[in-house]
This record gives structure tokens, C-alpha cells and sequence, in this order.
């Protein structure tokens, strides 16, 4: 910097915050505070070993390294120092337009497109070369860029690389940053600052893409911390301030004080894990190891060592602890690794919130430091599991007591406090509550999987996600759960985690051979190594993919807890479920589901009868109660469960079920349980702890039916706690429908649309077909199995095996594997178009994570990270009464001013989630209140208004219209098109 800049003092006119002030905040106080700030930060989050690598990739010494990098947060703001920005207090711009030094083009005040962080992007590389930082022939790899457009992407989107000749002219190409005097300044805070702080010394390397990440994260969170008005008013100036030099010093001196414990009451911190090298899976959990959990004890804390990281995958059968060997391997791999805490990624918000208590009491048992967890879904916000709910289940109820004042808090919406124990708590006003993204700075997290999936798209903030991620355990659960869209967003996820060294551990229970290839491959990829390792999983079992040496190791077999053989009965029938006839047809599917019941109804035990769709679950629960009257009309005789009830009355459906089919109680009755059958959909498939005595499922991919074939006789009763056709439980039935043509091969119904590949659907069939007798050995034969299904060479095995319709079927097979193979490439290539590029490929310029090659758009998002669903609210109207969301009448339409949380979590606690196909187009809607159209949970909601038709076996039918289409509303059978 040259003399005149030396002795040019700081312009303290030049304002950088405003909002909620009694007057405007010099910008050169926001740039110290956020630098102070970012110091306790890099103290508090930032593991020794990582301060050590992001010094020595600078080329600085660990002081150094601090006091630089503070300095560019501070500079983060830079671009403040521009006509647009100083135009949106016109007073104060007023007077430096009277001053003539300041010089801008005329109207160069107007140009609000001209945003403050891309005045920094541009004002920073001259700046920044001319303070001796190295510059490179090619502009992304020269660091005066790198630093520039890492800062101006402090809202959220790194912009383009801004050409070598464009920077040495920036005002030519950018009117809005002024010249004269706006240059003059830019120049003398940079310098002011880089002197207060301490950051004189100049880096000589250059930002890697995982230090950019890392080092981002800090400076958005020091910028949030210190733009709060709670931090600003202590320290705010009188208008009279003139901000000498010594008042600047004393300025910072006392943001570096008042720093620590801004991040501490944050609650922003390191968890710590137990010392993995004499860990112990006792010390962990309160009862002793199964053969999974004793081998990933014993073996991992060598494998892994003092230091290490790396992957861990593991695979078992449902309901052999996998949940505890995955926290062991995390409590392993996040002491050695120095993570800052864990995040558990879930398929879908319910699974999630039933694991967030448990990932609560293992961290107040197991973990030290700041355990702040908090619950990571698009529904958060609304979640009793926030308020310490058991199970993460509301305590309010579909059937009420007694009428409700709609304008009362419901009773676990009263608390401004987790029920949970303090140190492991997050209190609900917390700051990292405060904001959607903010979350992502917690050390403890349980959440759904695209929380984490979208790191890698090219959205708002999306490189704070992957700081969140980058020095954390990510616990990946279901990873055989996922279409190619998502595995290959997976994929891109753990080449970035593998690049960071982040450890990550996958769990799975039907993950093919080349799926767990494909992911171990990602993850060594990221991490440099670059030569193929295919990997054949154990099942059960585990393996272990070092990140430091790219070495993966043997997979580990171990005894599964319950071997058991599935006797499998692959029964064809034609598909008639909705007929209605009394007498069912012979050979059809509701003379099959009579007779496999039959013994249910008689004898007793339970049943479960998996469905593909809604509408043929609501019809079958129909059909079962007019075949077997006596159990009908019995309670929980026959129960229907799927996704089309309200909120709260399927937690009360589930609730009766987990009673009933949930695992055995020492304090229970013995005995056989009495005759009960349960008609469900695929969300029995997850994380939901059911034992059935038999399992009947419609035809799915031979992995889901595996998934449900464990819920039979899942856990041990004893010998008298089966009925006697179910006697045996090391020899379960499943029992599979198989919808067939006239010509009797396999023929999915059009009710099915496309919720299963009919590719897969055929080849399942056929591997049923030719273990007839045979049984399926789990755990030995799962994997085996698994990987048929999408061997290349299936239709050669289908003709060697010789059966009768072998020549028919592998022309099917063609046809429909070539759509199947159409279908997954395009899936595929739209999730590796869309998303952000490799760590490897983006050499230096940080916009490759802000753009893919195709846009993202907030249809895109919900057609693929989430289900393309809409929700409605049922609205009842009894006898002319006024309009309420219970079916008594006892809570009635909230109405005035704004909701509260408890109302909000009320009302969306009774919406049901619809096919997106159901809703009528936004102009047809009725009308919500003025109110709701404001709140981000409620705007979306579509009002169904229902009235009462009828009372008969079902209960009290409501009837009403959705997009011209009758529905109907019944307690037993949810919602349904009539």
C-alpha cells in the first residue's frame, strides 16, 4: 500500500449496519467485530490438526494463519464501499455525494442490481495483489481471486471468475464501485484492518476446494454472530465517533473479549467423543454385544488407529443392531479423526424423528463438550421430537377429550425448553434454531438424508451444508434406499466427505455389490485415490475403507443374531382386487388372501399383508372385514395402516400397532397373541420394530421383499408364544402374490403405475420361481440374491435354468430392461448435471459449487429429494355447526390474527399428505385465511370441506370434493377418491 493510503484515515461515514439501531454503524466496526469473532470460531470448531493443515496449505504459521484469515472475514463486507450500497440510507449518502472526492459515473448509486458482496468479489483481487499475495497465469489459481470470490459468496452463491484484464479495470466494467475516493477507502480499511487484527503477514499458497469450505463456513458464521443487534448495541459508537487508530485497537480489543462467549451461548462448540482406542462397547451401551457389534469393537479401533478416518459399511439383517455398531464405529472414527460431533441421515422425517432421542441419550451417556442436537427435516420447526416427545410423538391426540380454545398452546407446545437433560439439550429459542441454516453449525444432528444431499446441489448456502458436514461423522442409515438420482447425488457426497477426511459410516440391509461399490469407490476417489477397489459385502458384516491410505479392507462376516430359512410360497393369482362381489373368484387374489388368513382367524396370531398402493390397501382392509366378520368386529381384529391419515390419527394407528406387534415385554401377557391382522403399505418397511407370525406381500423387488419378510417372527416368544401353524421361528413364512395375465406370466396391474420397475418385478418373480422349496437362508443367501436380481447375465441363467415360460419372459425382460437401463441413465444424468462438481474439478474455482450444468428448480426438488406430494386439511361440518378440524366438533377452525407455533403445529399435526396429482390448480383452491397465506407451513395447505354422509360399520363417512373428484374421509380407512 502506498503512502497516502498510510496516512488516509477511515471514513466512519461509511455505514454498514443500520436495521434496529438508534443510528448507523461505522463499517469498519462490523469488519473488526466479524474478524474477532471469526478468531473465537477457528478456536472453538476448529480441530488442532485441521488449524495445522489449513496453516501449512497457506504456507503460514499457525499465529499467522488465524490472524490472516481473520483479516478476510473482516473483509468480507468490503463491497459496503459503493454507491448503490451507501445510496440505501439516502442522509448518509447525501453527504459523501456532497464530498467531490467520492467519484462515481452518474446513476451509478442506482444500480441496486450491483450487489455489496460482488463489490467485494471485485474490489478484492487488486487489492489483495497489490498487498503482495501470489498471483497465478491462470486467474481461479491465483490467490488475490480465490480470496475475492470466496468472500463476495458470503450470501450464499459464489459468482463466475472474473478475467485478469477485467480485475485490473474493475470500475470500467462495474460502475457501481466507484472510483476516487470509494477506491481510496476500500484501500484504507483493508489496511486498517489488516493492521488491527494483526494480518500482515502475506500467505504464499493457495485455497484447496475442501480449505475454501472449511474456512467459509467460519466466515458466514462470524458475519451472522456479529450482525445481531444484541452484539452491535454494546458497542455502537456515538454519531460523534471519529475512529482514530488507537479507537479502532481498543474497538477490536473488546469484540475479541466479548467473542468467546457470543459462540459459547450460541452453543456453537466441539462434541467430544470417548477415547476410541480402549473403547469399549460396554462402556457405550447399557447391555453386551451381538456378533456384529463384538467384531466392529474389537477390530475397528486397530483399523482406524490414533489418527485415522475413513468408511466404515455395514451390512445385516433388519433387527440385528445395526443403529449400535454404527454409533460405536462413529464414537471410533470421531475421536481418532477429531470430528466436532455426528449427523444421522434418515429416509424419510418419521424415521427420523424416532432416532433423534436415541442419538440424544447416546450423546448425554457417551459424549462431552457441547452436545447441542438438534432435528434436521423440512417439518423440524413443527416436530414434537424438538420438545423432548417420547419418541418424538405429539401428546396431542386425533380423538379429544374435550373442546379446544383454539388459541391455547397445545400441551408439548407450552415449553420453551427441551424435557431432555441441559447438556445435551438445545433450548427452542436457541440461536441455532433461529434460521434454516444456521442448524448446520450444531454439532449433533439426526435428520432426513437430503439435509445432506443438498450440499451437493447448486442452491443458496449450499457450501455452508458441506462445512457442516466436512468435520462431523455422517451416518448414513437405509443406503440401499435410494433411486439412481439420489445414490448418484450419494455418490457426489462422498467423494466431497472422502476429500475432506471426513469419517462416514453406511448401514444397509439389501445393498448390492455394485451399489457398495459404487460408494466406497466415491469416497476413495475424494480422498486421491483414483485405482478401482471393487468390494463383494459380507452379510452380514462389515468393512472398513482407510481415507489415508485408500486401502479397503477384507469384509468381515459375522453370525448373524437369528439365522433363520424364509419359507417362501410364491402364489399366482389373477389380480381382482377391486372387485366386490361376495363370492370371490378361485385363482384371484381375495380367495388367496382368505385362504393364507384363514388360520389367523381361527387359531389366532397375527398377520401382516403388505400392499402396493393406498387404494389397494383401503380396498383389501374392506374385503378382509367382510371374509372374516367375527375378527372385523372385534378391536384391532383387523387395522389398516399407510400415509393417508392425518398426522395424529396414524401416530394413534401406530401407536395401537406397536402395542400389538411391537417387540415382546417382559411384563407382558403370555402366550399367543389374539387373532389380529394388519393391511399396510411399504412404510412398514422401515424402521418400524413389528413381529408377525406371517408376512403376505403383493410381488415387489426381491430386496423390499426381503426388508418385509423380516418382520416375521422377528423376535423370540418363546414356545408358546406362537400359534401352532406358526410354531416354528427359525423357519418364518412369506407368502407372495404374484399378479399374473391369462397366460399366466407375471402381469403388474395398472394400479401399480410406476412405483416398481416391472423389470425388477419380473426378475424377482423368477428367482422366487426357481428357489421353489428351497426356502431363502438369511442372512446366507440375501446377498447372493440381492446381486441376481441386476446381474447382466439374468435372462442367460432364466434360459439355463429351463423353465416353461423362460423364451416369453426373457423377451419381456429385454424390453423392459432397456427402459429400465433408459430410465437410470437419465436419472443419473440429470442428478450428475445438476449437481455441484468434484472436489478434484474444481481447481480453484469456487463457482463450480454454485452451478451445475442443468438448473435447479424448486419443482425439481420436490419431485426428487421428496415425494411430489401436496397436503390438505379435512374440514368437518356436523349438522350446521361451525366448521372444525375434528370430527366432534371440539376444535374449531383457528381464525384472527397470525398462529402461533402451537397452533401451527396443531393444524399441520391433522393434514394428510395427497399425491400431487389430487390437487386442483392454485386458482381453483379455496380460500385460506389471510393469515395462514403468510406462514410458511400453512400457505401451501389446500382446505377440503367435509360434511357428514352416513354411520355405519366403518364409523362416521365424510364426504367431500377435491379437483372435482369425490373424496371420503373414514377413522378406519383414512382418506380416499370415491
Amino acid at each position: 500500500m502506498n503512502d497516502a493510503v498510510g496516512r488516509a484515515r477511515v471514513d466512519v461515514r461509511l455505514w454498514g449496519k443500520e436495521r434496529g439501531l438508534p443510528h448507523l454503524y461505522p463499517l469498519i466496526c462490523h469488519l473488526l467485530d466479524v474478524a474477532a469473532v471469526f478468531e473465537a470460531l477457528w478456536d472453538a470448531l476448529l480441530h488442532p490438526q485441521l488449524q495445522e493443515r489449513i496453516a501449512a496449505e497457506l504456507g503460514l504459521g499457525l499465529h499467522e494463519a488465524r490472524a490472516v484469515l481473520a483479516c478476510w472475514a473482516g473483509l468480507h463486507d468490503l463491497g459496503k464501499i459503493t454507491p448503490p450500497f451507501q445510496a440505501q440510507v439516502p442522509e448518509a449518502f447525501g453527504m459523501l455525494a456532497g464530498d467531490e472526492r467520492y467519484v462515481a459515473a452518474p446513476g451509478a448509486e442506482k444500480l441496486t442490481r450491483f450487489r455489496h458482496e460482488q463489490g467485494a468479489h471485485w474490489a478484492l483481487m487488486s487489492l489483495l495483489a497489490e498487498a503482495g499475495y501470489p498471483v497465478s497465469r491462470i486467474q481461479a489459481r491465483s490467490l488475490p481471486h480465490q480470496v475475492a470470490q470466496l468472500l463476495g459468496g458470503h450470501h450464499g452463491c459464489f459468482a463466475d471468475v472474473v478475467s485478469a484484464r477485467q480485475a485490473a479495470s474493475a470500475a470500467q466494467y462495474q460502475a457501481g464501485l466507484g472510483q476516487g475516493k470509494w477506491d481510496e477507502q476500500r484501500r484504507c480499511h483493508l489496511e486498517a484492518v489488516r493492521k488491527v487484527v494483526g494480518a500482515e503477514a502475506v500467505p504464499t499458497g493457495e485455497l484447496s476446494s475442501v480449505t475454501a469450505v472449511r474456512v467459509y463456513g467460519l466466515i458466514v458464521l462470524a458475519d451472522w454472530l456479529a450482525s445481531s443487534v444484541e452484539w452491535i448495541l454494546p458497542g455502537l459508537p456515538d454519531r460523534t465517533w471519529p475512529g482514530l487508530p488507537k479507537q479502532l485497537a481498543a474497538h477490536y480489543r473488546q469484540a475479541v473479549q466479548d467473542a468467546p462467549g457470543v459462540v459459547s451461548t450460541a452453543r456453537l462448540g466441539r462434541a467430544v467423543f470417548p477415547d476410541g482406542q480402549d473403547l469399549q462397547f460396554d462402556d457405550l451401551f447399557p447391555f453386551p454385544p451381538n456378533a456384529l457389534q463384538r467384531d466392529i469393537a474389537e477390530v475397528l479401533p486397530q483399523a482406524v488407529g490414533k489418527q485415522g478416518s475413513g468408511l466404515v459399511l455395514v451390512t445385516a439383517p433388519t433387527g440385528d443392531g445395526k443403529t449400535e455398531a454404527a454409533l460405536f464405529a462413529a464414537a471410533v472414527l470421531g475421536r481418532a479423526s477429531g470430528a466436532r460431533g455426528l449427523y444421522f441421515a434418515l429416509p424419510t422425517m418419521a424415521t427420523a424423528d424416532q432416532m433423534f432421542p436415541r442419538v440424544a441419550s447416546f450423546a448425554e451417556r457417551v459424549m462431552t463438550g457441547e452436545r447441542a442436537l438438534l432435528l434436521m427435516h423440512n417439518a423440524a420447526w413443527l416436530s414434537p421430537a424438538m420438545d423432548g416427545a417420547q419418541d418424538g410423538r405429539s401428546t396431542d391426540a386425533w380423538t379429544l377429550d374435550r373442546p379446544v380454545d383454539p388459541g391455547k398452546p397445545a400441551k408439548d407446545a407450552e415449553g420453551e425448553e427441551f424435557s431432555t437433560a441441559p447438556a445435551t439439550a438445545v433450548e427452542a429459542q436457541a440461536w441455532l434454531r433461529g434460521g434454516g441454516k444456521r442448524a448446520y453449525a450444531a454439532p449433533l444432528g439426526a435428520g432426513t438424508i437430503d439435509q445432506a444431499l443438498t450440499a451437493v446441489l447448486p442452491v443458496s448456502f449450499n457450501a455452508l451444508r458441506l462445512w457442516g458436514l466436512s468435520d462431523k461423522v455422517l451416518i448414513v442409515d437405509e443406503a440401499h434406499a435410494y433411486g439412481p438420482w439420489m445414490q448418484t447425488l450419494m455418490v457426489r457426497l462422498l467423494e466431497w466427505l472422502g476429500a475432506f477426511r471426513a469419517p462416514v459410516v453406511l448401514l444397509s440391509a439389501t445393498l448390492t455389490g455394485r451399489t457398495a461399490s459404487s460408494l466406497v469407490e466415491a469416497y476413495r476417489r475424494g480422498a486421491g485415490f483414483t485405482e478401482p477397489r471393487p468390494v463383494q459385502p459380507a452379510y452380514p458384516g462389515w468393512l472398513f475403507a482407510d481415507a489415508a491410505t485408500g486401502e479397503v479392507s477384507e469384509p468381515r462376516a459375522v453370525a448373524t443374531l437369528r439365522p433363520k430359512t424364509l419359507d417362501v410360497c410364491l402364489r399366482q393369482v389373477a389380480w381382482d382386487c377391486a372387485e366386490t362381489e361376495a363370492q370371490p373368484r378361485p385363482g384371484g387374489r381375495r380367495s388367496a388372501l382368505r385362504e393364507v388368513l384363514a388360520p389367523v382367524a381361527e387359531f389366532g396370531g397375527t398377520a401382516l399383508v403388505c400392499c402396493t398402493t393406498v387404494a389397494e390397501a383401503q380396498r383389501t382392509f374392506r374385503d378382509l372385514r367382510t371374509a372374516f366378520p367375527a375378527l372385523a368386529g372385534r378391536e384391532g381384529g383387523i387395522r389398516l395402516l399407510h400415509s393417508r391419515f392425518p398426522g395424529l390419527l396414524r401416530q394413534d394407528i401406530t401407536a395401537a400397532c406397536e402395542r400389538c406387534y411391537g417387540k415382546p415385554r417382559r411384563d407382558g401377557p403370555p402366550g399367543v397373541r389374539p387373532a389380529s391382522i394388519l393391511v399396510a403399505t411399504q412404510i412398514v418397511e422401515q424402521s418400524l420394530d413389528f413381529d408377525f407370525d406371517l408376512v403376505v406381500s403383493d410381488l415387489a423387488p426381491l430386496a423390499l421383499l426381503l426388508q418385509r419378510a423380516g418382520r416375521g417372527r422377528r423376535h423370540a416368544r418363546g414356545p408358546g408364544g406362537r400359534p401352532r401353524w406358526a410354531l416354528s421361528e427359525e423357519r418364518p413364512a412369506l407368502v407372495v402374490l404374484e399378479p399374473v395375465g391369462p397366460d399366466g406370466t407375471t402381469e403388474p396391474p395398472r394400479s401399480w403405475g410406476d412405483v416398481y420397475d416391472h423389470s425388477l418385478l419380473l426378475r424377482s418373480a423368477a428367482l422366487l420361481r426357481q428357489r421353489a422349496g428351497q426356502g431363502v437362508a438369511v442372512p446366507d443367501d440375501v446377498q447372493d440374491l440381492v446381486d441376481a436380481v441386476y446381474a447382466e447375465d439374468f435372462t442367460n441363467r432364466l434360459k439355463e435354468a429351463g423353465q416353461g415360460e423362460a423364451e416369453a419372459t426373457v423377451a419381456r425382460l429385454h424390453t423392459l430392461d432397456q427402459r429400465r437401463t433408459g430410465t437410470r441413465i437419465a436419472e443419473e444424468t440429470l442428478a450428475a448435471m445438476t449437481g455441484i462438481s468434484a472436489p478434484y474439478a474444481v481447481r480453484g474455482d469456487l463457482s463450480r459449487l454454485s452451478t451445475g450444468t442443468s438448473e435447479v428448480t424448486g419443482d425439481l426438488l420436490t419431485t426428487r429429494l421428496g415425494a411430489d406430494t401436496g397436503r390438505v386439511l379435512l374440514l368437518f361440518t356436523r349438522d350446521g355447526a361451525d366448521v372444525s378440524l375434528d370430527e366432534d366438533g371440539k376444535l374449531p377452525l383457528p381464525g384472527g390474527g397470525s398462529p402461533d407455533r402451537a397452533t401451527v403445529r396443531r393444524i399441520v399435526a391433522r393434514t394428510v399428505p395427497v399425491p400431487g396429482d389430487w390437487l386442483p390448480p392454485v386458482s381453483d383452491r379455496p380460500e385460506l385465511p389471510s393469515a395462514w397465506r403468510k406462514n410458511l407451513h400453512l400457505r401451501d395447505l389446500v382446505l377440503v370441506p367435509l360434511v357428514r354422509v352416513r354411520d355405519d360399520s366403518e364409523g362416521t363417512a365424510w364426504h367431500g370434493q377435491l379437483d372435482g373428484r369425490q373424496v371420503q374421509f373414514t377413522r378406519l380407512t383414512g382418506l380416499e377418491r370415491t
